[in-house]
């Protein structure tokens, strides 16, 4: 058999042997490539549209308002402060402060110390960590007992009887916040500054949260209340704007934990 030999002297039966191995190879990565690009588009595509699916559940209605805390308490203070000459407005704007609103760990279960009451309730107590103010505005922090409750009830009871009572050595050291004895809820909470808590600033707190959250309601009787149907496109600024009341009152008197309201939907409208 005769092999042909080029002028190199190389053999040109080898060159069709080499240019289908690279033609192969070049081929075989273009097609390696063209898959990883199709995998990586296939998967940001998915992840896209899951990102779409499951964004929003995972956020809605994940805590408490502070309005479905104060509903859940207003008409306790209401009865016990008409009863006993004291501002309900006062009694729930310092269970709002004193507890983060049922959230802290003292003022939620099984503690449930609304107002941050030191010493032992039915030989019951729980050890925390709080803060101190010095009168000058420096804050401290040191371990003391405070009074554990079977419920929230129990809590403004025992803190309207200490109001009430005084201390063992003034029965009428919180005279002072009496309705009979001031002008309004600010000379109340001016009063509790310094006699109640530490905080210099304690009175300008509460007055805010009485301001912000209509407190001032609770501080007289209930003269008329009915129940209203949700219509269809109702929102709570349109519910509040026919019956001139406030959105943040409905969120209360109905526990509301957003604005978020349903056609069919049920919701108590107050007067006070």
């Amino acid at each position: 058999m005769n092999l042909v030999i080029d002028k190199k002297g190389g053999r040109c039966g080898n060159l069709p042997t080499s240019m289908t191995m690279k033609y192969f190879i070049n081929f075989f990565k273009v097609l390696m490539i063209t898959v990883i690009v199709i995998c990586i588009s296939f998967f940001m595509v998915t992840q896209l549209f899951n990102t779409h699916e499951t964004k929003e559940p995972g956020v809605v209605d994940s805590s408490p308002s502070v309005e479905e805390f104060i509903g859940s308490i207003a008409e306790i203070a209401r009865k016990q402060g008409s009863d006993n000459d004291l501002y309900a407005s006062v009694i729930i704007a310092q269970a709002v402060l004193e507890s983060e609103y049922g959230q802290s760990g003292l003022g939620s279960a099984p503690n449930n110390n609304l107002f941050g009451m030191k010493g032992s309730y039915q030989n019951n107590s729980v050890t925390m960590e709080t803060s101190e103010d010095d009168g000058s505005g420096n804050m401290t922090k040191v371990m003391a007992a405070f009074r554990k409750y079977p419920s929230y009830e129990a809590s403004i009871q025992d803190y309207v009887k200490l109001m009430r009572n005084g201390v063992s050595w003034n029965k009428n050291f919180y005279a002072g916040v009496f309705k009979s004895n001031t002008k309004s809820y600010t000379d109340a909470t001016k009063f509790l500054t310094g006699s109640y808590a530490t905080d210099s600033r304690y009175n300008e707190k509460l007055n805010a949260v009485i301001a912000k959250y209509d407190l001032q309601q609770y501080d007289s009787p209930v003269k008329d209340k009915k129940t209203i149907t949700v219509a269809d496109g109702d929102s709570l600024m349109h519910i509040a704007k026919a019956h001139n009341v406030k959105v943040t009152s409905i969120k209360q008197w109905n526990q509301l934990r957003s604005d978020r309201i349903e056609a069919g939907q049920q919701l108590n409208i107050y007067k006070y």
